[in-house]
């Protein structure tokens, strides 16, 4: 059994103003290149514990063509048992819909999503294999999408892929960052997200990144958040980075599952569980309840019929105060 982490170790009093929201993407980035198609009862119940364990933004659904991500093909059905469940609305459960163009906008505003999710893409060659599509014809398509939704009252959001690297043209320089980040101002979604989609990058391209984007968007309104990938052993460092950088919203995926179908080993969300542990020990507030969260690994994992990456449910919380144990020794 996971230890209970008491709200006084989530954060110290002077600090506890000092918060990061976490954006819950196990159910869609997690669950879309994993090789187990999770039935749709399984899918609610992964996004209705995740609700119960204080993540309140959750990616749940994906409106793209069934036949290219097929563990996304029951979108509709998923939403409608979500926004049936009196439970977790009341506790604020904001989903999340990946939107790629006007059809998947059109099946978002049909199941009644919260918020919308379009991508761009800083490179061109990942952009016609991700979205059959060169970047600029794809920022166009995205300009579309969040204009739409915005015009049906629904709050946007746009993740910029491949912002620290390409796994087909290598390096993305800060100009090239810097245009496409431009354009994506340009249509004015609520929030930008930029993704290390093949986890390449290290803290000292976040700052710089994270100082670029900010400078961007200034004056946008929109709010900056993180989404890295851990391929390289790297995405938690990078989430600290981004912090202290000045992000205050992260995307993670409970037992760190997850990747792009689209970009060759590109493994690994960063776990949420870990993250949070990593940001309550430094002073920072989540609305996580993190033993909650780690309960939920065993179980995502039954489901799934392999282990998860993540770390911290496997060796448990420190201080384990729930069991007032003396810790193990090697002797």
């Amino acid at each position: 059994m996971q230890a209970r982490q008491t709200d006084s170790m989530a954060a110290s009093p002077e600090t506890r103003d000092a918060s990061v929201e976490i954006v819950e993407v196990s159910a869609r980035d997690g669950l879309q290149s994993d090789p187990t198609h999770l039935p749709t009862a399984a899918k609610v119940e992964l996004i209705t514990r995740a609700v119960r364990a204080g993540l309140r933004r959750v990616e749940a659904v994906s409106f793209v063509n069934p036949k290219r991500v097929p563990q996304m093909a029951d979108a509709e059905e998923v939403m409608a048992a979500l926004l049936a469940d009196d439970e977790t609305r009341a506790l604020g459960a904001s989903y999340i819909g990946l939107v790629l163009n006007a059809r998947g906008l059109g099946r978002a505003v049909a199941t009644g999503v919260d918020e919308v999710n379009a991508v761009a893409v800083a490179t061109d060659t990942f952009a016609r294999r991700n979205q059959g599509m060169d970047a600029a014809a794809l920022l166009d398509e995205v300009r579309g999408v969040v204009e739409g939704a915005r015009a049906k009252g629904i709050r946007t959001s746009v993740t910029v892929a491949a912002s620290f690297g390409c796994p087909y043209e290598g390096e993305v320089d800060l100009s090239r960052l810097e245009e496409v980040l431009a354009k994506v101002a340009a249509g004015r979604p609520d929030e930008v997200a930029l993704a290390d989609s093949i986890g390449v990058a290290v803290p000292a391209d976040v700052a710089a990144r994270v100082a670029l984007a900010r400078d961007v968007l200034d004056g946008s309104g929109a709010t900056l958040r993180c989404h890295f990938h851990n391929t390289r052993n790297t995405g938690l460092a990078n989430a600290v980075a981004a912090v202290e950088a000045g992000v205050r919203v992260l995307d993670s995926s409970l037992g760190g599952i997850g990747g792009c179908p689209f970009a060759p080993n590109a493994t690994g969300n960063i776990p949420t569980e870990d993250l949070v542990y990593l940001l309550h020990r430094s002073g920072w507030a989540t609305s996580v309840d993190l033993a909650a969260a780690c309960d939920v690994v065993p179980w995502l994992e039954d489901q799934l019929g392999h282990s998860a990456p993540g770390y911290l449910s496997k060796a448990g919380i420190f201080p384990d105060v729930a069991k007032g144990a003396d810790p193990p020794t090697d002797a």
